[in-house]
């Protein structure tokens, strides 16, 4: 056997069966360092697709604030201590709409559950809405909502999943007409829960739709959903697990980028680079009736060694001017990608550094899934790491870390335009 083979045999009997791994020929990552990772035999690949690892693969700054908060103090938020009220003060002045009080916890899937249940406890009703071809946790409740596989025994009856926006295929069929579209179908979706008994809690969303596709939306497309959402008293929930920290580049949050002010916030991935954390803001009055409602308590969840990595990420972020380099070389990146040439590339599209090319069968809007399923392999056999996304498949999606660079997108369009003309039409 090969190590590939004794790996995956290990992780079989240890881990059980239909663990997912990234690729079909898995990748043994023992090392990383900025935007690049190794593999055990030394191989170098350029990381075109963690937004875990935000400001960066083993940042230093980010390590020795860990090791230097383990090496004196590791508890939990029974005990006073200042690290998690430095880190709240630090990130919430960086919302608007009173979004100022702060919750941590250790995955972006406990954050949308305790914000689907804040959701709850402001509005005294359970039905809650999302996109059809989203995905927002693992945990009993949010994977509810999360559409990879239906919940054993199908759907809770207080769920409704609304058709996403689409780039390519318009709601209406026009995309003038498309943020009336989904603003309807959010207001049918309401209509039946208040009818079934089980009232309006929330609507859940990434502002960024990055798990439908990320469709190009102008800021102010979600305002008749907003509308309808504050008709019916519920709740707005912005999940930014993947938008937020300065990605998209122009803003900060998603949710400022489409110009809307949500009432509760969820953060995760990126967020301590790469150390669990994750996080729910929100107003007071919101927290302090999830606070009465519930009786929550997170161990691991503000930690000082989390709130450290945190706080350390957050500095990172504004002392090496991120967010500026993500609109320089995500506008960059799209037009050396906007120069390729192939009529399977439908569309190319994105903000700041998360944007990606969407393939269909040539001369149709059919998804090529299976080809871009193929492209990706490619990429990886060529040191490039990226994936795909989108409710066909057929997005590539490429979401680097924050410190990419000019160089970083030439070796991934040269790359990806060697890997198309490798793939015949």
């Amino acid at each position: 056997m090969t190590r590939t083979e004794t790996l995956l045999a290990r992780r079989r009997r240890l881990l059980g069966p239909n663990v997912p791994t990234f690729y079909a020929d898995p990748v043994e990552i023992v090392r990383g360092e900025g935007v690049w990772l190794w593999d055990a035999a030394g191989r170098r690949y350029l990381d075109c697709y963690n937004n875990v690892a935000s400001v960066g693969h083993c940042h230093p700054r980010v390590t020795e604030a860990i090791a230097r908060q383990a090496a004196t103090l590791n508890t939990h938020t029974r005990y006073l201590h200042e690290g998690i009220l430095d880190y709240a003060e630090r990130l919430t002045a960086r919302f608007g709409h009173d979004l100022s009080t702060l919750m941590m916890v250790c995955t972006g899937s406990e954050a949308n559950d305790v914000a689907l249940r804040m959701a709850q406890a402001v509005t005294g009703k359970t039905g809650m809405i999302a996109t059809n071809a989203t995905y927002h946790g693992n945990t009993a409740l949010v994977s509810q909502l999360s559409t990879r596989r239906p919940p054993i025994g199908g759907y809770a009856p207080n769920v409704r999943l609304v058709p996403t926006p689409d780039h390519l295929r318009p709601l209406d069929g026009s995309a003038e007409g498309q943020s009336r579209a989904f603003a309807a179908h959010v207001a049918r979706a309401i209509e039946e829960l208040e009818a079934a008994g089980h009232g309006f809690s929330s609507l859940i969303l990434c502002p960024f739709f990055a798990n439908e596709g990320f469709p190009a939306l102008e800021p102010g497309f979600l305002a008749p959903t907003v509308e309808m959402v504050k008709a019916a008293a519920g709740v707005i929930i912005a999940d930014e697990v993947q938008p937020g920290f300065g990605r998209l580049g122009t803003h900060f949050w998603g949710h400022e980028r489409m110009g809307f002010a949500p009432d509760i916030v969820t953060l995760g991935k990126p967020m301590a680079n790469g150390h669990p954390v994750a996080a729910v803001v929100t107003r007071p009055e919101v927290m302090a009736a999830f606070r009465e409602a519930f009786g929550y308590f997170n161990t691991f969840g503000g930690n000082p060694v989390s709130c450290a990595a945190a706080l350390a990420t957050l500095e990172v972020i504004d002392s090496e001017d991120l967010v500026s380099n993500a609109a320089k070389t995500g506008a960059y990146a799209l037009q050396r990608l906007r120069a390729l040439k192939d009529p399977r590339i439908a569309d190319i599209r994105g903000a700041g550094l998360f944007f990606g090319v969407e393939f269909t069968l040539p001369g149709t809007l059919e998804p090529a899934g299976d080809f871009t399923a193929r492209l990706v392999e490619e990429m990886r056999r060529r040191g490039v790491l990226l994936n795909r996304i989108g409710r066909g498949a057929n997005t590539l999606k490429i979401r680097p870390p924050l410190p990419f660079a000019h160089e970083h997108v030439d070796l991934l369009v040269d790359t990806l335009a060697e890997a198309l003309a490798a793939m015949p039409a």
